[in-house]
């Protein structure tokens, strides 16, 4: 795997990055999606996790639209960008009518998990109505239903919040009442079709336009409700032993919905806030991620776990390999040091890598201050923006840009040019 331009990638990081902000694309407006082309946006608010998926086809999935009180956290707060005028549903929904190629219709939204900072509450929100005779809140993704209009949704606990054990509001704050409210509201009016993520499937996330000829493009679902997909084809559920004595309810981190996307010899993987351990009673740790690592192998971009709040051990990244790790991040103890150092440890795995984050704040910088992490970090992040993955030529090459967060220009700060190793 080589940078554009490069003879290799075994070169000092200052210039990788150099070249990042002195790419041809560096302080333009952002050229947007082109056919063909796979792209993944995560977008910065400061607040809340959320993804755009824009497929070779042109097929949409919003993955995540959270909100919360994340400027309550204080000293651990980080910039909210662009600013707090807006809640973080109508920041993401605004983003989405600049990049969708189908402008407000978007063909699939998913909740990886039930947390409000992954789909909203209501208990923090823009404003509060009655609709269906109870009351409804605007937070996150029903905030940006306001302007967006959704297709089908993806839901791990549907029709019956039931799996692995029944949804109950104390597990999750309010969030499953929450979202509950959002899906009737959108069925009824909107005409939301909803369908239950299915693990182990592969292209329950279909392309919608064009999927003969882009048949090199395929979706496989890996995680969801503490099971996980098998290499050879079954499904593990790693909560089995915890169900012999049912509890009241589990980590919602380890019921994460997760995914790997494959274009050719492309790959991405993302799985929430996938997460969750615990002792057994034969006194050893089970821990979630480290079984998945036994599933799954080499992804060349990985979201990081769980905003990388100690998350991502070192099976898990042995697994995947990546060149390139991007995290959404909206506070300071995202991307711990813990984390960060195993993601740099090349002992853990050969070949150089990057790590993403959405802001990397000035703060854990100094905090961090000459730790060896620091030179996986591309300058952009520290001062905050949108992320955007674009895989094209059939998955043979793609790119890591860094937007400003800071306004809503699209103006391109940096860019990274990859080649697909086979």
């Amino acid at each position: 795997m080589a940078a554009a331009g490069a003879t290799s990638w075994l070169i000092p990081w200052e210039e990788v990055f150099a070249r990042g902000t002195n790419h041809p694309s560096a302080g333009s407006t952002w050229q947007g999606w082109h056919a063909g082309a796979f792209q993944v946006h995560f977008i910065y608010t400061g607040v809340a996790e959320s993804m755009f998926f824009i497929m070779p086809d042109g097929t949409t999935m919003l993955l995540d639209c959270g909100d919360h009180n994340a400027i309550g956290r204080g000293k651990l707060a980080v910039p909210v960008l662009p600013d707090a005028k807006r809640h973080a549903g109508e920041w993401i929904a605004r983003y989405v009518e600049r990049v969708n190629p189908g402008g407000r219709q978007v063909d699939y939204i998913m909740l990886s998990h039930y947390h409000n900072d992954h789909g909203g509450c209501s208990r923090f929100y823009a404003s509060k109505e009655e609709r269906n005779g109870k009351p409804y809140f605007l937070s996150g993704f029903s905030q940006a239903a306001e302007t967006l209009r959704f297709g089908k949704a993806f839901d791990r606990a549907w029709p019956d919040y039931t799996d692995p054990i029944p949804l109950l509001d104390f597990m999750s704050a309010d969030n499953v009442e929450h979202m509950k409210q959002f899906y009737e509201d959108q069925s009824l009016h909107h005409g939301l079709k909803i369908e239950k993520f299915q693990v182990g499937a592969q292209n329950q996330i279909a392309l919608l336009r064009k999927p003969q000829k882009y048949r090199n493009f395929t979706v496989r679902n890996i995680t969801g409700n503490g099971r996980i997909a098998t290499k050879d084809g079954g499904i593990r559920d790693l909560y089995a032993e915890r169900k012999l004595n049912p509890p009241t309810h589990f980590n919602e981190n380890g019921m994460s919905l997760g995914m790997i996307f494959s274009y050719g010899p492309f790959r991405f993987y993302t799985a929430g806030d996938f997460s969750d351990r615990w002792k057994r009673e034969d006194g050893t740790i089970l821990d979630i991620e480290s079984e998945l690592a036994k599933e799954i192998s080499h992804c060349h971009v990985a979201k990081i776990n769980h905003h990388g709040h100690y998350s991502m051990p070192a099976p898990l990244i042995a697994a995947l390999r990546s060149q390139v790790y991007i995290s959404c991040v909206w506070d300071q103890l995202h991307n711990v040091a813990p984390v960060m150092e195993r993601l740099y440890d090349r002992t853990i795995y050969q070949g150089d890598r990057i790590v993403c984050p959405g802001i990397f704040p000035k703060e854990r910088k100094a905090e961090d201050n000459g730790k060896p992490f620091l030179s996986l970090i591309p300058n952009a992040a520290f001062e905050g923006g949108h992320v955007i993955l674009n895989v094209s030529d059939n998955g043979k090459r793609y790119s890591i840009s860094y937007l400003s967060a800071q306004d809503e220009s699209m103006t391109v700060r940096s860019t990274i040019d990859f080649q697909t190793d086979y």
